[in-house]
């Protein structure tokens, strides 16, 4: 007798998809809390659905969770528009291990939820940064697009092609090993533990930039600052005034090998970069709280 395999429910069907829902929500929204709300929205509709006459799942799951996604952007858009201070997207956070993801693994992924990109993929209005995503991140075809966003295949493909073309302009791709990237993150956390402003200067392109998002709710540089010796003076000046118990603790940060600190209040910051040509060529630090809630390691 041949056993017959149980169908699945709604419930698990949906969260079989979950993460790939939340990976889209993610990198349109550039924030895991708004993220979870659109996925959130998704579950309440999909179950108010007959899901019996859904062929593929996925892809209404994912359609579904885009176009919130979407919605939600033009609004936050208008409130970034008046943020205080630059804007970061909030970091996805994880534990530095040797053991899996491999530093290839987390390289590939960096490539794809970096905050470097997704710092560029603000520069993009909402429709054209799902276009850009789903396209080229998520394999959807100009069909497919068309139908979610209602336009035509044709001014779908030159929308890709538009937003392709704004990010390769202003996001160069990784050309540094993942060994590479960490021996930097190693040189930098020395030459922070040791306060050296040479060695410092050693880990930095001459023309780097350094982004500070406190929000309006913690003390951060309210504009960029350029340039490796106001980056590297910069970041000695936060060591001269630190707080009680401040330390910097390795972590993942979108991907890649980054930094949170701490003091005695808990998580102060956390400090992602990009590297091109064996430097670091942008600094990100994370201060607004309300986008360092899911940070703390040690709990």
């Amino acid at each position: 007798m041949t056993a017959t395999t149980k169908p699945a429910t709604p419930d698990e069907t949906f969260e079989r998809h979950r993460g790939r829902a939340f990976a889209v929500a993610y990198r349109i929204l550039g924030s895991a809390s708004d993220a979870e709300d659109a996925v959130q929205e998704a579950w309440l509709r999909w179950r108010g659905t007959d899901t019996a006459g859904i062929r593929n799942p996925e892809a209404w799951l994912v359609t579904a969770v885009a176009r919130l996604a979407i919605d939600q952007l033009r609004t936050a858009r208008a409130r970034r528009e008046t943020y205080v201070g630059p804007w970061l997207p909030e970091p996805i956070v994880t534990a530095a291990r040797e053991s899996e993801p491999t530093p290839e693994d987390r390289l590939a992924l960096a490539d794809d939820i970096s905050i470097a990109l997704l710092h560029v993929l603000e520069r993009l209005a909402p429709e054209e940064r799902a276009a850009f995503l789903l396209h080229d991140a998520f394999d959807y075809d100009y069909g497919e697009l068309a139908a979610l966003l209602g336009k035509s295949e044709a001014a779908c493909r030159q929308t890709v092609s538009r937003a392709r073309r704004r990010v390769q302009e202003t996001h160069p791709r990784f050309d540094t090993s993942a060994r590479e990237h960490a021996r930097l993150a190693a040189a930098f956390s020395a030459a922070i533990s040791s306060a050296d402003p040479k060695a410092l200067l050693d880990c930095f392109t001459e023309d780097v930039v350094l982004l500070s998002d406190g929000g309006g709710k913690a003390l951060a540089a309210l504009n960029p600052i350029y340039g490796a010796d106001h980056v590297m003076r910069f970041l000695l000046g936060i060591l001269r005034k630190r707080p009680d118990g401040f330390r910097l603790e390795p972590a993942i940060v979108n991907g890649l090998p980054g930094f949170i600190a701490y003091d005695d209040t808990g998580v102060h910051s956390t400090l992602g970069f990009a590297v091109i040509d064996g430097k670091i060529s942008a600094l990100y630090m994370m201060r607004n709280p309300d986008k360092l809630q899911r940070v703390d390691l040690r709990r």
